[in-house]
């Protein structure tokens, strides 16, 4: 697969700032758009996917603070704020706002360079955290964080037990478990009945996540051992 390069839109109204910045980004590999008022940054932000912002506060026709503003309407993407100024309004304002981190003129290239590293980091590991929290099986969506899940975009609403059963299949798709072995890990020792309540379990659980629980899409059975859960076209 082709890697990328990390793509920054850089916003100011001073082509000095926007030639040397560019110049140095460009050199350490990022690719760098660049726009010089607050319509075209979000012009560019709309029709470009951008990985990192460098936003300056004073621009014409629409300034910095709203323009992150309508960027957070829509999108988390990392945004540094650049200003010229050193009140702490500008900054407060700029953070309420949603931006990530901000830097005063005149800055250090360097330190600009840290900070997009660190931000850019930092962003990478978030992304990396919820996706590792999040199951996606076609159009089967999971999320064991906040419970919830989804098919085709509409919530299922699932009982704990059922939802218990659901993250059990997912954590180890393809495993083949036994009745014994789903009551020892979803039910553990709040149950001393009989093993065939899974099963009751089971048809509930196919009866909502699946199109036709008679001819299922996910949760199989192992006739004679137990039920596992799959994807036939992973």
């Amino acid at each position: 697969m082709i890697s990328l390069p990390t793509r920054i839109l850089l916003v100011d109204d001073e082509p000095l700032i926007i030639k040397g910045l560019k110049y140095t980004l460009d050199k350490d590999g990022y690719e760098t758009l660049t726009a010089s008022d607050g319509e075209e940054a979000l012009s560019v932000f709309q029709s470009q996917k951008v990985d990192l912002i460098l936003l300056d506060v004073m621009l014409p026709k629409i300034d910095g603070i709203t323009v992150c503003q309508r960027i957070r309407e829509t999108s988390n993407v990392p945004i540094i704020m650049l200003t010229a100024k050193g009140e702490d309004m500008d900054k407060i304002l700029g953070l309420e706002y949603g931006a990530d981190d901000y830097m005063t003129k005149p800055f250090n290239i360097l330190e600009v360079k840290m900070r997009i590293k660190t931000i850019l980091r930092r962003a990478n590991q978030n992304v990396s955290a919820e996706e590792a929290n999040v199951f996606k099986v076609r159009d089967l969506e999971v999320n064991v964080i906040n419970r919830s899940v989804t098919l085709s975009g509409k919530e299922v609403r699932l009982t704990a037990k059922e939802f218990d059963l659901l993250q059990l299949f997912l954590n180890q798709r393809g495993r083949v478990f036994t009745r014994e072995e789903m009551l020892d890990a979803v039910w553990k020792n709040d149950y001393a009945g009989d093993a065939r309540t899974v099963d009751v379990h089971i048809r509930r659980l196919r009866e909502k996540i699946e199109r036709n629980p008679t001819q299922p899409e996910f949760i199989f059975t192992k006739w004679g051992v137990g039920y596992y859960f799959t994807d036939r076209n992973d």
